[in-house]
């Protein structure tokens, strides 16, 4: 992780919004960007993705800046969520998810429930050839092809973390919205901020989609948020303002 994640003396404020800076980091091509991580309050489903950013990103915005939306929090405001109470863990889903591996990094299908939604959006068929491939290959050092096999979709499934502080996580999954670049330019009528959804860890970022007035270029994307400026765990920090410089 960066080493500005939780770093006080990064901590910043303009009218009442609190943002952290995550410093600068140059591109392939060369051109550099300062990234801003704007903390906001825990998102819950249905809320209004364009009031969110009115409410906490306009304040910094300046002409030349784009957005980076969390598809964790896109998908809790486009409802795209499931409980443990509509979510019922099958034979297969319960054989496979000891065998997910990634526990330690939350992005793992270890959890019976998330397990139970790669099954339901791939088939599983698919799910079985993709957890055949990682057992044959894992002994090699090869990770991570159960989630390029099964898709960019599967890895986006968070949530059903029973020792998340954030209590509604123990009980809910959530799911990559769909349509990203149809919501982005939703945002940017209602707001004039150019806007990416990203499903980003430390180990990925995954880009899925980008309104039609953004700004970079996919490869440009990639660099500027090639460190997770967004962090991870309790800062709820779900927009990454990003400035180019230059």
């Amino acid at each position: 992780m960066s080493g500005f994640r939780n770093s006080e003396d990064k901590r910043m404020e303009k009218d009442g919004i609190t943002y952290y800076d995550r410093g600068i980091i140059a591109g392939k091509d060369g051109r550099r960007y300062q990234r801003y991580a704007i903390q906001t309050h825990f998102v819950k489903p249905g809320e209004d993705k364009s009031a969110l950013v009115s409410q906490y990103v306009l304040p910094l915005f300046q002409p030349g800046d784009c957005l980076s939306f969390t598809a964790k929090v896109m998908g809790m405001c486009t409802n795209n969520v499931r409980t443990m109470e509509d979510t019922h863990p099958g034979f297969w889903a319960r054989k496979l998810a000891p065998f997910a591996g990634h526990n330690s990094t939350g992005i793992g299908m270890h959890q019976p429930y998330k397990m139970q939604l790669v099954i339901e959006i791939c088939g599983l068929p698919r799910v079985l050839f993709a957890a055949a491939v990682s057992a044959i290959t894992r002994p090699f050092g090869i990770h991570g092809l159960f989630y390029k096999i099964c898709g960019h979709d599967v890895a986006g499934i968070d949530g059903f973390y029973p020792d998340s502080s954030f209590e509604i996580y123990h009980t809910m999954g959530v799911i990559n919205p769909e349509h990203s670049p149809q919501l982005c330019d939703e945002i940017f009528e209602s707001t004039g901020v150019p806007t990416v959804v990203m499903d980003a860890n430390d180990f990925d970022q995954n880009q899925l989609g980008k309104g039609s007035q953004f700004p970079l270029t996919d490869d440009q994307i990639q660099d500027a948020m090639k460190d997770n400026p967004s962090g991870q765990g309790d800062e709820l920090t779900p927009f990454i303002l990003i400035r180019p410089l230059s």
